[in-house]
């Protein structure tokens, strides 16, 4: 992730809308990974679980902003993907530097604003069934466990409605994907579909995989959970796509392997 922050920056030929919103994920990848996994790393060097209530208030603050940041940044890019391989003539107006600015801007400040009123929700609920979160970071879900209140209900309806939204931004990227994979099939160079697809493909790949774990382990029913089943899902959809995407759009990409 470092790397291709440092090779978007100072390469000028790579000051495109693309790479500006994987520049915006790279940031956002190294954020998220490193919110989470040094401090598990920690622990387990020194067989030690503690964390301070500030210090758990803070890591779930800024996993859950990076968290919702990285999904709507994978919905712009889903978009720059669209209008790039489905709308080529009107590039360049639909997505020019401002428009870019703005968007990404939108897609940090909603990150911000859901962090900012899950983090105050969740930490404003009573806690009385002891003080184990049974994670290797402080997951939402996790601390509702701890409450004895019945506020948080509350709380578990901005989760919902949280997952209804973005339930909406993946059928918008679904839709946009159809778009393109009927366009390109329609590209009558093979050379032209080939490259089409190896740049459409991991993003899917990477989307589907970050949607499907994230939404399972927010929403899964107690029934079916257990210890080893929620730190598997977690660790899925917080460790393994900010660990993977940086590996798909580099070696995926000659641009951005040759620039590094």
């Amino acid at each position: 992730n470092g790397l291709i922050i440092t090779a978007v920056a100072c390469e000028h030929h790579l000051h495109t809308p693309m790479y500006f919103f994987l520049l915006n994920l790279a940031l956002v990848d190294l954020g998220s990974i490193s919110t989470t996994l040094p401090k598990a790393m920690a622990n387990s060097l020194w067989d030690n679980r503690a964390i301070s209530y500030q210090g758990c208030a803070a890591q779930l603050f800024v996993f859950a902003f990076l968290l919702v940041a990285e999904y709507c940044l994978l919905t712009v890019m889903a978009y720059d993907r669209y209008v790039a391989i489905c709308k080529p003539l009107h590039y360049g107006t639909l997505l020019g530097s401002r428009a870019c600015v703005h968007m990404a801007a939108a897609a940090w400040g909603s990150a911000f604003l859901h962090a900012v009123l899950h983090t105050g929700n969740t930490f404003s609920l009573p806690i009385c069934k002891g003080n184990a979160v049974d994670q290797f970071f402080c997951e939402i879900p996790q601390i509702l466990k701890l409450s004895c209140s019945d506020s948080y209900l509350r709380e578990v309806g901005l989760v919902v409605v949280s997952s209804c939204l973005a339930v909406g931004c993946f059928v918008f990227i679904m839709v946009s994907y159809v778009q393109i994979f009927r366009t390109v099939l329609r590209i009558p160079s093979e050379q032209g579909r080939h490259k089409a697809f190896s740049t459409c493909l991991p993003h899917l790949a990477v989307i589907s995989l970050y949607i499907s774990t994230a939404m399972f382990a927010y929403l899964n029913p107690p029934s079916i959970s257990s210890p080893v089943l929620n730190l598997v899902v977690s660790f899925l959809y917080s460790v393994v796509p900010p660990a993977v995407n940086p590996l798909i759009y580099s070696m995926r990409n000659q641009e951005l392997k040759d620039a590094l």
